[in-house]
């Protein structure tokens, strides 16, 4: 997924843009005052209109001849965006975006993990162990329990051999990171994750396509509970 993050000016300015849009400050169909933006970034034209294109590539802003660019009504974004997700967690614009991408992941993982067990190849199943080990040795790490608990998904999507379910990480990566980072950064708001895992790596080596879905939508439950916990011991803030 591509990430504009710390890529150097380009990346701020991206970001920067962004984030006041998803946020309210610049409000959809407002026009840029692209003179004003460049000289409160520090940023030459060409390099703000470098930024620009991004957004338009994503359904953010457009230009018209004698309006200029504009900010574009927010059922034109694309909301499937890896960015785009990540930066409205980055300002918080949306409070049930993690319950919205928990409920995208409840009708694709499933019957991803059906197709799994259908297809999954030796190798397939090599990267899913693999990804166990990891998450068994991550312990008390939350970095590399997150990265351990990506890296099970994304072979998991793998493993369906649909190259469009393969492309829909860019969508779920963003939010099991999010979930990830709030439930493992908790101490306290998750149990083991690995038994839950490792059902659904059995049921796909077994090739038994309804128990890999049924241990999917377990795991995922398992989830959504965890998740519950956290903003329980929070005091109900999402």
């Amino acid at each position: 997924m591509a990430q504009y993050a710390g890529r150097g000016v380009h990346g701020q300015t991206v970001e920067v843009i962004a984030r006041r849009i998803l946020s309210g400050e610049i409000a959809e169909g407002a026009t840029l005052n692209l003179a004003a933006l460049q000289e409160e970034l520090d940023v030459s034209l060409t390099a703000l209109r470098e930024a620009l294109k991004v957004l338009t590539a994503k359904g953010i802003v457009d230009a018209r001849q004698k309006r200029g660019t504009f900010v574009r009504p927010r059922a034109d974004w694309n909301l499937l965006d890896g960015d785009v997700i990540r930066w409205q967690f980055a300002d918080g614009t949306d409070p049930m975006l993690l319950d919205k991408l928990q409920e995208v992941r409840a009708i694709i993982e499933p019957a991803a993990a059906r197709l799994a067990a259908a297809r999954a190849a030796v190798d397939d199943l090599a990267v899913l162990d693999a990804a166990l080990a990891d998450m068994a040795g991550a312990h008390a790490d939350p970095a590399a329990a997150v990265a351990a608990d990506l890296a099970f998904h994304r072979a998991l999507l793998a493993a369906t051999h649909n190259e469009l379910l393969v492309r829909m990480e860019v969508v779920m990566e963003t939010g099991l990171a999010e979930r990830d980072r709030l439930v493992h950064g908790h101490g306290d708001g998750h149990d083991d994750p690995v038994p839950s895992h490792r059902a659904v790596v059995d049921a796909i080596r077994a090739g038994d396509e309804g128990a890999a879905e049924t241990a999917m939508r377990e795991l995922l439950a398992k989830a959504v509970r965890d998740v519950e916990k956290v903003r329980e011991q929070r005091g109900g803030n999402r």
